[in-house]
């Protein structure tokens, strides 16, 4: 199958249309909205409750590792979906494959396991 430049005009028009959209909307919205402001209305705010504190409190390290295996983890099931709607193209070559991947995958998992990184304190 053979594809030229002109194939990608389509997406290259919706995605200018996208950023033209949003680019538009914030200046529109910087022109026409209210500017009216008081002391009540440039206050922190934050779901209705007052600031209490300093918002720079440090986050344990767990909070982020935690964060980055389930984005890991989570970014297999994207190798997965094509995987299956192909499974019968692939063969058996296909299968000896994605054992391995899922091998390689359930090693982590028990190694992120041994190692109590999804424990919290």
């Amino acid at each position: 199958m053979q594809s030229n430049q002109l194939d990608y005009l389509p997406i290259l028009m919706q995605a200018g249309l996208a950023i033209g959209f949003v680019v538009m909307t914030i200046i529109g919205s910087s022109f026409l909205g209210p500017k009216r402001h008081s002391k009540s209305k440039d206050k922190n705010f934050e779901c209705g409750i007052e600031s209490v504190g300093n918002a720079r409190i440090p986050f344990s390290v767990k909070y982020f590792l935690v964060a980055i295996l389930f984005v890991l983890f989570d970014v297999e099931v994207i190798f997965l979906y094509p995987w299956a709607i192909n499974f019968k193209a692939l063969g058996v070559e296909g299968m000896i494959k994605m054992v391995i991947f899922m091998t390689l995958l359930l090693v982590g998992f028990f190694y992120i396991i041994k190692k109590k990184a999804l424990e919290w304190e």
